[in-house]
């Protein structure tokens, strides 16, 4: 399908209007979210286990460190044995440099998961949007979903590859060090747990914090994208009205929300760091304190001191680990939430069990009775009922919002109709199969949208398989070939973002090409030169008469001396059709039409 484009103008709620307070959202469940996230790992399993083996191994080597110094100061320095103690020392330095050596391993293996397991989110989530109506895109902001695409998932990248080797690390370096902690001493033991609860009451407290604010900032991160990718990409408009200094106003508003919010979100989350230092400092003076007066009395020695003394310093880096991991956590969760709410959003309407592929349409239209709305109380089309034999050229004329655009969204199925039936060759476009439908329909419109990449790969994105030869043929039919073969490098000079390296009437008899190369049965021009000069509009309408023969075609059309020739004219007002016929018939009836006709070549107001 050639050229398409949003057209139907209805954008309800796309944000919040300048100076309306930041409403905090509620947290939604983490345990949702986490649980949705699994499923992408479950591919790596054997992986995953091999990483669980790993962080094994290099706790249980960081316990048997500090154990070993506790062992050489008792055995022997105290006996001053130098042998044994190198020996000793040997074993220390081999159970670290294996202790590093399995983090890095665990660490590399985990961020080779977390890519592979989030490409595949990023193309799960990427393809849905493609499935979406068109209604979608028209309530949410191209800079927000880019937001999804990127920042969310890269906080789940950053969670899942950075963190979970981490968090498995802490939980069972806490278990580890406990254990060992009581086999050690119960009385130093049972000193060192009172930290934990004062420290899990912090990080409970500061949780329920950080997971709104994160998701908050998340928020307003998307909308700031979304003001940056309109100012940046329409900044012919920005400088042509003068509207800079707006634009950098609207900026700095969403940016000050940004600021605010992630201020507010890292605040409760980096209260979490001084805290538990200022606890780990505590818990190394009771461990002394404590561990010197059991020493005096002869019931420790000064290894077991010195080995709790490291315990407990190693005990309070997985809590601290623990602490520092909320910061991404929840920037993850609330990410992941962001991106399911898009997944958990409906497709399209699918196509029926029985829908048939539409190889065979003609271009007999017929609309019997249809009735549509962008919302179910307000009616944009109502009681439509038309007949478009095969071949013929019907020209839907009006005032702007009469409804023109809105049926020819309905003829390619972007929105459902609320009633009546579209039919083609007597068959219900409900009962055809998008895909075989939209081959069959060629778009070209006013708004022409080119890709990046070549001349060549724009004009074949009306068929696919085109060969190169049938690309140039189509450019010849839409008289383009000449304009492309003075560009630098011809068929393959590159576009700029938008091909605004190209005048509109070139765009748009790039777009005609693509539409001939498409070769479709049913023809769509929506106010195709209404944006282009007289001189370039007369090339435009020589091709589009090329393109139009043998076609059904509905053209929509502002300039009423370009529909002359139309076998059908509709004039449409308020959604309905209020007059019929040739262009001579409806001047004759000196009705709607003809004011319509009189005012835009005289002057007159409507």
């Amino acid at each position: 399908m050639s050229n398409q484009s949003n057209q139907s103008g209805f954008r309800p709620g796309l944000q919040r209007r300048p100076g309306d307070p930041g409403k905090i959202e509620k947290a939604r469940d983490p345990r949702n979210a986490l649980m949705r996230l699994l499923p992408y790992l479950n591919p790596f399993k054997l992986i995953l286990i091999l990483v669980l083996v790993f962080v094994l191994i290099y706790t249980l080597l960081g316990l048997i460190g500090p154990y070993l110094m506790g062992t050489a100061i008792d055995k022997f320095i105290a006996t001053r044995d130098a042998a044994g103690l190198m020996k000793i020392a040997l074993a220390m330095l081999v159970v670290y440099l294996l202790n590093n050596l399995f983090t890095a391993l665990s660490a590399w293996l985990m961020s080779d998961v977390s890519q592979r397991a989030l490409k595949q989110l990023r193309k799960d989530l990427f393809s849905h949007l493609q499935s979406l109506p068109i209604s979608f895109f028209d309530r949410h902001p191209a800079g927000e979903l880019m937001s999804r695409l990127t920042n969310d998932i890269e906080a789940i990248n950053q969670a899942v590859s950075q963190n979970v080797t981490s968090l498995l690390a802490s939980v069972l370096s806490l278990v580890g060090i406990l254990i060992a902690m009581f086999v050690l001493d119960k009385w130093l033991a049972l000193a060192s747990v009172l930290v934990v609860p004062i420290m899990f009451w912090f990080t409970e407290f500061v949780a329920r914090y950080t997971r709104r604010g994160f998701r908050e900032l998340q928020k307003h991160l998307g909308q700031l994208n979304g003001v940056m990718e309109e100012a940046i990409s329409g900044q012919k408009v920005v400088k042509a009205f003068r509207r800079n200094e707006s634009s950098i106003a609207l900026f700095r508003q969403h940016n000050e929300e940004v600021f605010r919010a992630g201020v507010s979100a890292n605040s409760y989350a980096l209260l979490l760091m001084p805290l538990t230092n200022v606890l780990g400092n505590f818990f190394v003076i009771v461990l002394a304190g404590l561990g010197g007066w059991l020493a005096l009395r002869g019931l420790v020695t000064v290894g077991i001191i010195a080995t709790f003394i490291t315990y407990g310093q190693n005990f309070i880096q997985p809590l601290r680990q623990l602490a520092n991991m909320y910061n991404s956590i929840q920037a993850a969760l609330a990410g992941s939430e962001r991106v399911f709410e898009i997944m958990d959003t409906s497709s399209e309407v699918d196509d029926a069990s029985d829908a048939k592929p539409a190889m065979s349409i003609k271009g007999h239209v017929q609309f019997e009775h249809v009735s549509f709305g962008y919302r179910p109380d307000h009616l944009i089309i109502k009681d439509m009922t038309l007949n478009a034999k095969a071949g013929e050229t019907f020209a839907l004329v009006g005032p702007t919002g009469a409804g023109k655009t809105t049926i020819i969204n309905l003829l390619t199925r972007f929105y459902e109709i609320n009633g009546g039936s579209i039919r083609i060759n007597g068959i219900n476009i409900r009962d055809i199969k998008k895909d075989g439908l939209h081959r069959q329909l060629g778009l070209v419109l006013q708004d022409t949208f080119m890709f990046s990449g070549t001349v060549m790969e724009n004009i074949r994105y009306g068929r696919l398989d085109a060969t190169d030869e049938e690309c140039i043929q189509a450019a010849k039919l839409a008289d383009a070939d000449h304009f492309i073969r003075q560009l630098p490098h011809g068929y393959e000079s590159n576009l700029s973002e938008r091909a605004s390296n190209l005048s509109q009437g070139q765009r748009q008899l790039l777009s005609i090409a693509r539409a001939i190369l498409a070769d479709p049965a049913i023809l769509i021009l929506d106010e195709a030169t209404s944006s282009v000069d007289t001189r370039t509009e007369v090339r435009i309408q020589k091709a589009l008469l090329r393109l139009m023969k043998g076609r059904t075609s509905f053209v929509i059309a502002h300039r009423l001396s370009t529909i002359r020739d139309a076998d059908q004219v509709l004039v449409i007002n308020a959604g309905e059709i209020v007059e019929k016929g040739t262009h001579q018939q409806l001047l004759d009836q000196k009705g709607f039409y003809h004011h319509l006709y009189i005012s835009q070549f005289k002057g007159q107001a409507i």
